[in-house]
């Protein structure tokens, strides 16, 4: 069995066992070792931002879904997104009303606008949502307090989580208790605020009544209607009742859960557009970075040494433990460059959250997913520099 302190030749400071040989050999050069973590750092933080895009692209797509107070949900089955609607018949929920188990059902209109900033007169392009006064559509408890002033006529809320270029509409209307501006080229009164938050399809929301969509949108035919929501009664199976209605409503309308209409709206953003496929480009961009920089550095310090490693193969220790001793070095890497990754990604994601109003926050799942591929990347890197090792010979020193 080889010493328990031998020393390798020609680094007579490197000692086995006493300091394990993966750790001395990674920071034994120090300008090595500090380019080898700024350069798996500067892999990893690629890979949070755009991982961190994609996941804020998806959450703030479906937050108006996950928003929605229903059970099921009826859509026309081209739908796609709400950047882009398709409109079915009314009758079709009123079909569904006599199906059993349904407690309830109303109509949910939705429309790209033109608000007017008060203050300095510009437009801009905001989401309108239409809907019934005198049923509960969201889940939000501000838009639930203020149904009866949506039904004042030509009185909106304001989604005061969006973007400021509407203008300051939650400080002004919580100091005047009134606001009036423009929407479409019509007169309207905000009536009230509620929280809902900017997305990649709009960067600002509103919610009018029925009859103050209509008249935001006079092109639009009351009996047109883009998703149509049912609300069950306490108890009743919510796959049944899909069942039953996939069963009695004609092909014109899509019957879904709540979730897979969420789906449905993932899938536009991360197939239909290049925006998905950017982010997980670039993802796929920065684990190869990662991996050709930790692969240089471990090649270049396999080369340096490997008068030091046909010396240990000569003393006994086999390319098993040779081996080893490099996936070691790797996974010191990994974690190395890890910290001062996800360290400066949480920044990024601050200022990004600042900047665009999109909901970007370090996870305890991505977190947990950049390391797992920086270890892979590592080792990975670790895996290609063994082609190196295995030419370690001892008749290259004597």
């Amino acid at each position: 069995m080889p010493h328990s302190q031998f020393p390798i030749p020609n680094s007579p400071n490197i000692m086995f066992r006493k300091t394990p040989l993966a750790w001395l050999q990674v920071t034994r050069e120090k300008t090595r070792l500090a380019v080898a973590i700024a350069g798996i750092a500067f892999a990893d933080i690629l890979i949070f931002v755009q991982l961190g895009f994609q996941d804020a692209l998806f959450d703030s797509a479906v937050k108006p879904h996950e928003s929605l107070q229903t059970d099921l949900v009826l859509i026309n089955p081209q739908f796609e997104t709400f950047a882009a609607v398709k409109q079915f018949n009314r009758e079709r929920l009123y079909q569904a009303q006599g199906v059993v188990g349904v407690k309830s059902v109303t109509s949910l209109y939705i429309g790209m606008g033109q608000w007017r900033n008060p203050t300095n007169r510009t437009t801009r392009g905001i989401l309108i949502f239409g809907i019934d006064p005198g049923n509960t559509t969201f889940i939000l408890p501000d838009v639930n307090q203020n149904l009866a002033q949506l039904q004042k006529f030509n009185n909106v809320l304001f989604d005061q989580a969006s973007r400021p270029e509407y203008g300051e509409i939650a400080n002004i209307f919580n100091t005047q208790s009134t606001l009036e501006t423009e929407l479409n080229e019509r007169n309207i009164q905000v009536g009230g605020v509620f929280t809902l938050g900017t997305s990649f399809v709009a960067d600002g929301n509103v919610i009018a009544s029925d009859s103050t969509f209509m008249n935001l949108f006079p092109e639009r035919k009351p009996d047109e209607i883009d998703v149509g929501l049912i609300q069950l009664k306490p108890g009743a199976d919510i796959l049944k009742v899909k069942s039953m209605l996939k069963a009695i409503l004609p092909d014109d309308v899509k019957v879904l859960t709540l979730a897979e209409f969420a789906e449905i709206e993932k899938a536009y953003w991360g197939n239909a557009t290049p925006i998905g496929f950017i982010f997980g480009f670039g993802t796929i961009i920065g684990f190869v970075v990662g991996l050709i920089i930790v692969y240089q550095i471990l090649y270049s310090d396999v080369s340096d040494h490997l008068a030091e490693y046909a010396t240990l193969k000569a003393m006994g220790y086999s390319d098993r433990y040779l081996v080893g001793v490099l996936v070691q070095e790797a996974l010191l890497l990994a974690i190395l460059g890890f910290m001062p990754g996800i360290v400066l990604a949480n920044g990024l994601y601050s200022l990004a959250q600042s900047a665009t109003l999109l909901p970007i926050a370090m996870t305890a799942n991505r977190a947990t997913t950049v390391l797992g591929l920086t270890i892979v990347m590592c080792t990975g890197s670790g895996a290609l520099a063994l082609r190196k090792l295995r030419s370690a010979d001892p008749a290259d020193i004597f």
